[in-house]
Order: structure tokens, then sequence, then C-alpha cells
């Protein structure tokens, strides 16, 4: 099913563009949550008129993210943990740990926005990327040190 989106959905695209989606998800969830429109010739001119709208929201959008982005580049993150032989974690860093230790420094990101491919299971530094926005990805710099 063609949808016209009302608003940017990470997985799916930003805001105005036309997306081909399962029916399911169009009818149980975009159209009700009115996140998205049927695209139909009467609704894509309607979004035509609201485009001008549209880019101004997407350019305001990119500038917020450019500018947390700008701020998460800065920032590193000292996650102390218990350390087995040779510098081997005894459990893993996850990105939950990673998510807290940003909370404490006043940086609110969500789980889903870190891109850690895997937990960090040994002792070092790391750089790991945010997702903010689509295409804008700083990374943060986080040091996993030996617990006391």
């Amino acid at each position: 099913m063609k949808v016209i989106l009302k608003e940017t959905i990470e997985s799916l695209g930003i805001i105005g563009s036309e997306v081909n989606v399962a029916d399911g998800y169009a009818r149980n969830y975009l159209l009700p949550q009115k996140k998205a429109i049927l695209a139909t010739p009467q609704n894509r001119k309607v979004m035509e008129q609201m485009k001008v709208r549209v880019q101004a929201q997407i350019a305001k959008e990119r500038a917020i993210a450019e500018e947390l982005a700008a701020r998460l580049n800065e920032i590193s993150v000292t996650l102390s943990a218990k350390v087995a032989d040779e510098g081997k974690l005894y459990g893993s860093v996850t990105v939950q740990d990673i998510v807290r230790a940003l909370l404490e420094q006043n940086v609110e990101v969500e789980r889903r926005q870190l891109l850690l491919p895997e937990p960090i299971k040994a002792l070092g530094t790391y750089k790991v990327p945010v997702r903010v926005y689509k295409g804008v990805e700083p990374e943060i710099t986080v040091e996993v040190v030996p617990a006391a």
C-alpha cells in the first residue's frame, strides 16, 4: 500500500515522502496514528501544497540534529567494569550501559540510536556511532576501564 508520510519515521523515510508499506502496517498503525495518509491523487495535491511547510520542518529537524551531533562529538563516556585475566570483562558493556552513562551527563539518546554492533567485551577506547538523523551520525568515545 502506498502512503505519504506526515512525519519523519526513522525506518521508513522523511516527512512528505511517498513510501510503499505492508497493508496491515498502514491500516493498523500509520493511518490510525495519523502518521501517514493514503497516496491518492487528491492527497498528493494536498501534500504538494504543504511541501513548503514540509521543507521548513525538514530543515528545522536537521538543524536540531546537527546541533546535537556537535555536542555528541565532544562527549566521552568512561565506564568501569570487573576484569578477568588478559583485559577481558566478566560481563560486557551494552547499549543500555552507555545510555545510562550519557544520562548522567544530561545527554538524552534512545537505545536504538546507538549503533553498537555487539557488546564491548574488552578494556579499551571505542568509537560508537549515534544515528541522530538520516545522514547525521556523530561518534561518541566510550572508554572501558577496570573497576577499582
